[in-house]
């Protein structure tokens, strides 16, 4: 079981680790200014300062509350059929995430989309399927052909020419 406590102590440490990471990073690119404005690690540098900051105040806000000895963090938020329901979310976005990276992005928002709607969510077929292959058209019409982005793209893609 995890209670409010220790889920926000974790997070509040991941969040910290992860804008430091970025304030690093971004003092690679440069974080002052030049004669054409400010360097291309400005923006990220502050960006990963304020996360890292917030994330300070919410250790302490966390821990000082826990000190004090107020009961308003020792409620469980995770059990055991949390923790399945959990699981049940985030194993689908992995294996999304596996599959952009091996059959690319079109077909893995269709099959994701699929499973999620069908199987998670209990859609017909018929509204499964449109939904998936909608969604699956429509970031190619504006994300490719509109806005120029490239999304990544599988063997199938490649296939078909895209």
């Amino acid at each position: 079981m995890v209670t409010r406590f220790w889920a926000e102590t974790a997070i509040a440490l991941f969040t910290l680790a992860y804008g430091l990471i970025i304030v690093r990073g971004a003092t690679e690119f440069g974080i002052g200014w030049d004669t054409s404005g400010p360097q291309p690690g400005a923006f990220p540098f502050y960006a990963g300062l304020l996360v890292a900051l917030a994330s300070l105040g919410t250790l302490v806000v966390t821990w000082s509350k826990r000190i004090t000895g107020r009961d308003t963090l020792s409620a469980v938020i995770l059990d055991r059929d949390g923790l399945g329901r959990v699981i049940g979310f985030f194993l689908p976005i992995l294996g999304f995430v596996l599959l952009c990276a091996t059959l690319g992005m079109y077909v893995a928002t269709i099959l994701y989309l699929l499973f999620a709607m069908r199987v998670q969510g209990g859609f017909g077929w018929l509204a499964s399927l449109a939904t998936a292959f909608g969604s699956a058209v429509a970031f190619y019409v504006l994300l490719e052909r509109i806005f120029l982005i490239q999304l990544m793209k599988g063997p199938l893609e490649a296939f078909l020419g895209f």
